[in-house]
């Protein structure tokens, strides 16, 4: 597929947004900032468009989608909203949460969207350039990391062009991203109870998952792969180290000198680039504490750390 598309960098100004529309409501694939990452955005009602999500990432088919809408009345359209999650969307929607809820039945949305599962997964984001995205288009719009999967997020339209270039219409550039880590993503169950499936900026009072069915993205053991080995220690570091450092520990590149953890989680991914660009062979990270954001931090660490062939999929 490499090659098949000329891909255009767009302005986030009306202009740009207009083409990102005219591209999405066409069955074309856009990538677009969220508060979050970068999106690879398609119309969720769309099978083939959808089709090419899969496509362009190399994403295997049973790990479901998030489906981007614009507002609460939108979500309603697909999923079943108990008094739980009516409390949950009131609270955090706008912004970086996902509900995976019970699938309604006749809501229009292709079949690879959910991967064949009950549920699907909701998200009405804050970044006024996806906003503006969704209300230009008026569709649901399915929107997975854009980048090619398993690899690294992307929170700059540069890192996006470095795995989707020529494979993506466009990209619609608006600068890096704020909160740069994936949103929360929680399922709600019977009776109301609040299960976390991939822990993120909203920080949430319930239980973690401890189930192997796939039902919402970053769930793989192996994920977000800067491609070289990687150890969460210093224990042993050698000199040709890409250390990744945290307060104190200032690296090759710091995720935050001042010990902030929402810098740090703004910066993870670009400093997973810069690692993974590097021609250090190995990459060494500073302990991240595990409070507040900093769970979602280690997760991802974790996950990125994880060679592939100890995880029975990619993202």
């Amino acid at each position: 597929m490499s090659g098949k598309y000329a891909t255009e960098t767009l302005r986030a100004n009306q202009a740009g947004i207009d083409r990102a529309g005219e591209i999405l409501r066409g069955g074309g694939l856009v990538a677009v900032p969220t508060e979050t990452v970068y999106g690879l955005a398609a119309r969720a009602d769309n099978a083939a468009a959808v089709a090419r999500i899969y496509e362009a990432k190399g994403r295997p088919s049973f790990n479901p989608l998030i489906v981007h809408v614009a507002s609460l009345e939108q979500a309603r359209a697909f999923a079943m909203f108990d008094a739980q999650a009516e409390r949950l969307a009131a609270q955090h929607w706008p912004g970086p949460l996902t509900l995976v809820l019970p699938l309604r039945e006749g809501n229009g949305l292709a079949p690879a969207v959910t991967a064949g599962l009950d549920t699907v997964a909701l998200r009405m984001p804050a970044h006024p350039v996806m906003r503006a995205v969704l209300g230009r288009t008026g569709l649901p719009l399915a929107a997975p990391s854009a980048n090619r999967s398993g690899f690294i997020s992307p929170t700059s339209a540069t890192h996006v062009l470095a795995s989707l270039d020529e494979r993506i219409e466009a990209v619609l550039d608006g600068g890096e991203c704020e909160r740069g880590l994936e949103s929360t993503i929680a399922a709600i169950r019977g009776n109301g109870r609040v299960e976390i499936l991939r822990p993120g900026p909203v920080l949430l009072s319930a239980d973690a998952s401890a189930g192997s069915t796939i039902e919402a993205p970053g769930q793989m053991a192996s994920h977000y792969s800067p491609g070289k080995p990687m150890r969460l220690d210093l224990a042993e570091v050698a000199p040709d180290d890409f250390v990744i450092g945290f307060g104190p520990v200032q690296g090759d590149c710091s995720l935050s000198e001042s010990g902030d953890l929402a810098e740090a989680a703004s910066r993870l991914y670009a400093c997973l680039h810069a690692a993974a660009l590097s021609k250090k062979p190995r990459i060494a990270v500073a302990p991240i504490p595990a409070q507040g954001i900093g769970v979602a931090i280690n997760d991802r660490l974790r996950r990125a750390a994880t060679p592939p062939d100890q995880s029975s999929s990619g993202s």
